[in-house]
């Protein structure tokens, strides 16, 4: 199978291209890259040096089976009719077709939406909680890093309605690899190094997408307090919820329905009671982990959960849409446990 990468040289890209040289159906993959065209992909990523991975493209796309489109918000869809209509599955790990409304991406992203009249097409890719919905489907909208960690908490507790809806706190924390390859102040090392900072506070971007699908869940409209943090490390994602359960729920009622839920899945574990999530449980796999308890003297649940931003937050999560969106083993190519220490 033929398989191509938009975006090949940013780090979503770079650890598509690393679970993608080892999966066994691709046998030919092509690299597009804007920015760096002609150059050998080794030559930007000198840890590939022997592997023969290829020469970036220019973006000229050939025919192909797979396309991941890791691009910045509004390059993907102005080109994903095109795509389509050649036969090639799309799987787009930026925000173009996350939301159900042109008007609300609009909003949040302050552009035009290039595409309105795929966003009915296309199918929301967070495989534990949708997985017959993105089943042989050709347009997968890859969920943000932030929204899988948090529905993967919430969404079964809200779907059993063991959760009050009127009060929902996500206080999350990122590596600075979550805000891409690209150069700005805020992540150079001497604005990162030794700090830690909240940004995006009541405005970050994700949090429609994560409003939309928890209203979806509990079925009627909520919003939620999101407040996203920048921590000093590379990569990893830990995510604390606080919410206040519905009457005369207890926390074994919440832990049960996490069972029900993921009982079968492989790639997430419900950690047992006192052990709590950390982001080296996950750091360079496709793993998430999850932990609660019932405060009892607030009534409040507290969830954490903990993933890896670039795998189970974007790369990982996109293979294993490929796989589902093929008919191959949803767990191809993504077996590898975290790196520990």
């Amino acid at each position: 199978m033929k398989v191509g990468i938009l975006g090949a040289t940013g780090y979503a890209g770079q650890e598509l291209v690393r679970l993608l040289h080892r999966h066994e159906e691709v046998k030919e993959l092509y690299l597009g890259s804007s920015s760096v065209a002609g150059e050998d992909y080794e030559t930007v990523y000198p840890h590939w040096l022997g592997q023969n991975i290829g020469i970036l493209q220019d973006e000229n796309i050939p025919d192909m089976d797979v396309l991941f489109c890791a691009l910045p918000h509004g390059l993907t869809a102005e080109r994903t009719s095109a795509f389509l209509a050649r036969g090639i599955k799309v799987i787009d790990l930026g925000a173009d077709f996350r939301l159900n409304s042109a008007e609300i991406y609009e909003e949040w992203y302050k552009i035009k939406h290039p595409a309105p009249e795929l966003l009915k097409d296309a199918v929301y890719g967070l495989p534990e909680l949708y997985r017959e919905k993105i089943q042989g489907q050709s347009l997968i909208a890859n969920p943000g890093c932030y929204p899988t960690a948090t529905l993967l908490a919430l969404v079964p507790l809200l779907r059993k309605q063991l959760l009050q809806t009127g009060y929902l706190i996500i206080d999350a924390k990122s590596g600075v690899s979550g805000a891409g390859r690209g150069v700005s102040l805020g992540t150079h090392y001497g604005e990162v190094n030794e700090n830690f900072k909240a940004y995006g506070v009541a405005s970050h971007r994700h949090t429609p997408e994560i409003e939309q699908e928890l209203s979806r869940a509990a079925g009627l409209p909520l919003t939620v307090n999101f407040t996203p943090h920048l921590v000093p490390m590379t990569r990893g994602m830990l995510v604390t919820i606080y919410a206040k359960v519905s009457e005369g729920v207890q926390e074994e009622d919440l832990r049960s329905c996490w069972l029900d839920q993921y009982k079968e899945e492989e790639f997430i574990h419900l950690l047992p009671p006192g052990t709590w999530p950390q982001t080296k449980f996950s750091s360079g796999s496709n793993h998430a982990f999850l932990q609660l308890t019932l405060d009892k003297r607030t009534g409040n649940s507290v969830i954490v959960t903990t993933i890896d931003n670039l795998l189970k937050g974007a790369a990982g999560q996109a293979v294993q849409n490929m796989n589902l969106a093929m008919g191959w083993p949803e767990a191809q190519g993504l077996k590898a446990t975290a790196l520990w220490p």
